[in-house]
């Protein structure tokens, strides 16, 4: 290098010393007059080319005089760049000036920045010569889906899913409108480790070596990505950052409207080329060095709603929200199109229009805390579930008169989470349609017409689950008991009087018996919740299914355990409710988790019981068992198992269920904390200890008010229901409890 620089640059006796690089090997050059960079490639026609494209850009930014950019220096014979042995040598200028890493941010320096982004890009956005700037690099948001093949690089399998999800965004939102995207070559790497500044000014920018020919807004993008990183209140500083760019070169809505995905995308390229390098070279720290502000700000961004970003974005440019219509006009729809018999959560009913694992968004801007809604398993619009219905549905969707891998993939995975007995399978659309079919299933082998059924349990709402369903028959409305119909205690140990669990058990088990023996031989099925949901989230004592299971039997009955709501590894130590009791039932019913939204449902039993089903009326569901639900349902099974999150069930819950303790003891009316892994209720009493339904209320309301979603429920719905996305985390349950513990204190 010293021979170059002295044939080509008329450099002698420098002093060399090595500098981080990405795509070349840097060194800096100190003489006795200057300080330059010297930058060597690999001597190809593609880096020729580009050297040149970007010396001439860099020629044409020294017109800002304000702002300090390297100039790129001729060798002796005018050219930007010379080639000994399959080598290019280039020689840059040396800028002097202090990192924006190194310095405070604040608002006013973003705006700075923006501002002289725009300065830049107005000299360059116009300057596109294809031959030389038209490079792909996976570092241009243009060309994100080059780094989709690292994610496997990410070690942490809730890491990938986060990245994977944050990649079908921007298929959904992006893609769509890259034809409406003004293009132009930008910087494309404004980081805090390449614009410098002077006095806690802007002065300059180092690094053109991702400088492309893309869309526009990328500079921006890319700017604010990293601007934002470790910072408490990241929208602040994004604002202000927009209106500076904005103010020497407006944007457009359409770009402003897709900024929040390409941040998003810049996040997920540097973690997943931090994965990737990390595995190549683990010890530079030049290419993983934004990686733990860039995970940080990804797991946060996932709490800034997309249509609350773009809306601030609008506002700082001067251009109108995103339109939507208002609550009162849903409302207003609703009520025109939809029976007041479907009821809405909440005094003030909430217009959902996004979600993400366990966040929801709503129409105002909210981002909402779902602590409610166990349906979705595995976190909403969890990116493998959607992409394996996605895939699925586009290759083939048919039933199962035909013969397909799904049908027979899933099968065996599913049954492979039972015990052996448990070995067959029907498919249906939902856990209302796996009641119906299990009760015909029990009647069919048992040839007995009667069914003994939890006091307040929920089985469906077809005829058959309203019929077996307490919850329903005995409520306001309800059509009372049918006569084959037979009732069991709910064996509740709060507030059953008893001193111990096993007194409270023995209790309710001969209460139990004694209706049995009054219809022996009658009975062809008991059917009972783990945990007796609607009832209040009330688990039934250790004991109770041991004494139960076997007296059922024996009087010719099959047992039933109804795992709609706790199943699929939401109770953590036990992937099946029945698990809790040591039994196994002949019969289980699954739905709402299996699909993590997508409507599936199937009765699990033993081969005895299905082939006494199999006798000439053919059983068949148009969609029951179709490929597309079979494909999502394998895939719920798949992310619960490759992100543990059964394991995240136990522990979150375990220490949610501390904190709730812990909370009861400094407020009394939380008198009983009950429940399982990430399904739990809180009981409300007043002080007198009698059920406090409008208390419930009042928590539930509140904690709406404040962006946190849980239910009531319960005979006298006085029982707080939280039963979350298994995504929950401990700072979910922090903001949970720190809010609850306000509204307590209000009252």
């Amino acid at each position: 290098m010293a021979k170059v620089l002295q044939h080509h640059f008329d450099i002698s006796k420098p002093s060399i010393s090595g500098m981080e690089g990405y795509e070349s090997q840097n060194f800096k050059i100190v003489s006795q007059d200057n300080s330059y960079v010297l930058k060597v490639y690999e001597a190809t026609p593609s880096n020729k080319a580009e050297i040149d494209g970007e010396s001439n850009i860099l020629m044409q930014l020294q017109e800002l005089h304000r702002y300090d950019f390297p100039l790129p220096l001729k060798s002796k014979n005018g050219t930007y760049w010379i080639e000994e042995d399959d080598t290019l040598y280039r020689l840059l200028t040396y800028v002097e000036g202090e990192f924006l890493g190194d310095i405070s941010h604040s608002a006013t320096l973003a705006y700075e920045l923006g501002a002289f982004l725009a300065e830049m890009d107005t000299i360059t956005i116009p300057m596109y010569d294809a031959p030389t700037m038209a490079k792909q690099t996976p570092w241009d948001l243009r060309h994100f889906y080059k780094n989709e093949k690292l994610i496997t690089y990410i070690p942490d399998p809730k890491h990938r899913s986060l990245v994977e999800y944050f990649f079908l965004q921007f298929k959904e939102n992006v893609i769509p409108q890259q034809g409406r995207l003004r293009m132009g070559i930008v910087h494309n790497d404004a980081n805090e480790w390449n614009v410098l500044t002077r006095n806690n000014s802007i002065s300059g920018i180092i690094d053109f070596g991702d400088m492309c020919y893309t869309w526009s807004i990328n500079e921006l993008a890319v700017a604010l990505t990293y601007y934002m990183m470790e910072k408490e209140h990241p929208m602040e500083y994004a604002v202000a950052l927009i209106k500076g760019y904005h103010s020497i070169r407006p944007l457009e809505t359409i770009e402003l409207d897709v900024l929040y995905y390409l941040i998003s995308a810049r996040l997920c390229t540097s973690v997943c080329n931090s994965a990737y390098a990390k595995k190549q070279n683990p010890n530079s720290e030049y290419i993983i060095v934004s990686e733990k502000p860039a995970w940080k700000l990804l797991h946060r961004w996932l709490t800034i709603h997309p249509i609350a970003a773009n809306n601030a974005f609008r506002k700082a440019t001067g251009f109108p929200p995103i339109p939507t219509n208002t609550l009162e006009k849903q409302l207003e729809l609703r009520k025109n199109f939809i029976s007041s018999s479907l009821s809405l959560s909440y005094k003030e009913p909430i217009h959902m229009v996004r979600s993400a694992f366990q966040y929801m968004y709503d129409a105002k801007g909210n981002t909402i805390l779902d602590a409610y809604n166990n349906i979705m398993l595995v976190g909403h619009c969890h990116p493998k579930v959607v992409e394996a219905g996605q895939r699925t549905f586009a290759r083939l969707n048919t039933n199962t008169r035909y013969v397909y891998n799904e049908l027979q993939s899933y099968s065996e995975k599913l049954l492979s989470k039972f015990p052996d007995s448990l070995n067959k399978i029907f498919f249906v659309n939902s856990g209302s349609a796996a009641s119906d079919l299990a009760i015909r299933l029990a009647q069919t082998h048992t040839q007995k017409n009667k069914i003994m059924v939890m006091e307040h349990g929920y089985h469906g709402n077809t005829r058959m689950g309203v019929d077996i369903s307490h919850y329903k028959y005995q409520h306001q409305g309800g059509a009372g008991k049918k006569e084959y119909i037979l009732e069991a205690p709910m064996p509740k140990i709060f507030g059953s009087g008893f001193d111990t669990e096993a007194d409270a058990c023995t209790h309710f088990v001969v209460k139990t018996q004694s209706e049995i023996e009054k219809y022996r031989s009658e009975i062809g099925a008991f059917i009972a919740e783990p945990i007796i949901g609607c009832g209040g989230q009330v688990p039934l004592p250790k004991d109770y299914l041991r004494h139960i299971y076997p007296k059922i039997r024996a009087q010719g009955g099959v047992c039933i355990s109804d795992e709609v709501q706790v199943g699929f590894g939401r109770l953590g130590k036990y992937f099946w409710g029945f698990q809790m009791y040591d039994v196994i039932p002949d019969i289980v019913i699954l739905g709402k988790p299996m699909g993590n939204g997508h409507p599936i449902g199937a009765v699990i039993t033993t081969r005895e019981i299905a082939q006494s089903f199999e006798n000439g009326l053919e059983f068949f569901s148009s969609f029951g068992g179709n490929p597309v639900s079979c494909a999502i349902g394998e895939a719920v099974l798949d992310v619960i198992q490759e992100e543990q999150l059964d394991g995240q069930a136990q522990q979150t819950g375990s220490y949610l269920k501390g904190l709730l303790a812990d909370l009861g003891k400094r407020f009394p009316e939380l008198s009983d904390v009950r429940g399982e892994g990430l399904f739990l209720g809180v009981e409300i009493t007043d002080e007198n200890n009698q059920p406090d339904k409008k208390r419930a209320h009042y928590l539930k309301n509140g904690l709406r008010n404040s962006n946190i979603l849980i239910g009531t429920d319960g005979p006298e719905d006085n029982v707080l229901k939280i039963k979350p996305p298994l995504y929950f985390n401990r700072d979910n349950c922090n903001m949970l409890i720190s809010h609850m513990e306000m509204l307590l204190r209000k009252k």
